[in-house]
């Protein structure tokens, strides 16, 4: 007789299974809907007495979505979200524009690896916090200032991860071309880029993530439209219910631009599979 171990059916919380795509939503929903619950639960009552949490320091949820139309038209939300995700954009466009490339040669090339390997590791680990300073030495407090802040604290991340791509294709493919003879330049770009390149955009698609949350650090300084603009000014004017709803608008941008990239990947590379 098969061991009970053996022959049970697997259940959604068996090791390492991954549920369907369909379930992933629902429990991923379901997560949320709890959040909200909770949220409102800390918040509901009439006065400030009757409330679990203060309203100075949590609004509750219909206080948050009450103040919507004021945070549109009186304090330019769609100017903000403009502005902050032009910032990232051409930030981020210019740190692939550098990073990919020279994380390509990195990768082929094992010597230039070594070379780049240090500091590549410091930009990592650089404090992004302490660029701050640094750009605003070299660019000013304009918005180039604000763009190169992002490039400079992504292209770390965006060559690193290339050079790994790169360095991840098996030597039996680099082996078989140039058994048939195919010079370095040749493997480089049909064989390495060819195979690596999946790998490439999936990275590409998370670190952006990474760009967005680093914007909201340069708007602090001598920004007038952006999302971090609208935090601290709504902190020093004491409304917690903007700083809630534009922490919430944050969060379903990324999610819009990460589904839209997810989308764009399965159409670019349809025979690789994604963790969704």
């Amino acid at each position: 007789m098969a061991p009970a171990a053996a022959t049970a059916k697997p259940g959604l919380f068996t090791l390492r299974l991954s549920p369907s795509g369909g379930a992933r939503r629902l429990i991923g929903a379901g997560a949320v809907g709890v959040v909200v619950l909770l949220w409102w639960f800390a918040t509901s009552g009439i006065g400030s007495e009757d409330r679990l949490i203060s309203p100075i320091i949590l609004p509750s949820p219909a206080e948050v979505v009450k103040s919507f139309p004021t945070l549109w038209n009186e304090r330019g939300l769609l100017e903000s979200i403009a502005a902050t995700l032009r910032r990232v954009l051409i930030g981020f466009g210019l740190a692939a524009l550098v990073g990919v490339p020279l994380g390509i040669i990195a990768g082929s090339w094992r010597a230039i690896e070594a070379a780049g390997a240090p500091l590549a590791l410091f930009g990592r680990n650089l404090p992004v916090a302490a660029l701050i300073p640094l750009t605003i030495l070299w660019f000013g407090i304009d918005e180039t200032q604000k763009v190169m802040f992002i490039f400079i604290a992504c292209v770390p991340f965006v060559y690193a991860d290339a050079s790994a791509a790169i360095s991840g294709v098996p030597d039996r493919y680099v082996e078989t071309a140039q058994t048939l003879g195919a010079s370095s330049p040749q493997i480089v770009m049909k064989v390495l880029v060819g195979l690596a390149l999946p790998d490439i955009f999936n990275s590409l698609r998370h670190l952006f993530g990474l760009a967005f949350g680093y914007i909201m650090l340069a708007e602090l300084i001598n920004a007038q439209h952006g999302l971090g603009y609208l935090l601290m000014t709504s902190q020093r004017r004491g409304l917690s219910e903007h700083i809630i709803l534009i922490l919430i608008i944050i969060g379903l941008l990324a999610y819009g631009i990460d589904r839209l990239l997810f989308w764009f990947q399965r159409g670019l590379f349809p025979h690789r599979v994604f963790e969704d």
